[in-house]
């Protein structure tokens, strides 16, 4: 697992406005995080299918069906940065391509002010 992987992941349980359930999630952590046996946790992205989310501004990333293994046209919701444990990852379905994740790292940017 790596950066930039796209997998289908229980993200339940959560509470209120959170994304919840079955869903893909895109890998946000360092590759050096990723690969450590010991540490079990790891930072993703939740994607989305709804097309209410993806009018959420300049922290929703739209992208097209096929990109990254999923089948439906979704929307990377990176005002929803979270950690999962790894255990949590069921299925990896693809991978972004770079020029997606600078799409997706420019939307984390706006989503916490980094400039």
């Amino acid at each position: 697992m790596k950066r930039g992987d796209v997998f289908l992941a229980d993200i339940s349980p959560r509470s209120g406005a959170e994304q919840r359930g079955r869903r893909p999630v895109v890998i946000l952590s360092h590759n050096g995080f990723n690969v450590t046996k010991t540490w079990r946790s790891i930072i993703v992205v939740p994607i989305s299918t709804s097309a209410k989310q993806a009018q959420r501004g300049p922290t929703a990333i739209a992208i097209v069906a096929g990109e990254g293994g999923l089948d439906r046209a979704s929307t990377v919701l990176c005002h929803q940065i979270t950690t999962l444990d790894k255990n949590k990852l069921v299925k990896r379905l693809g991978q972004f391509s770079a020029e997606t994740m600078s799409q997706i790292e420019q939307g984390i940017k706006a989503a916490i002010n980094l400039r």
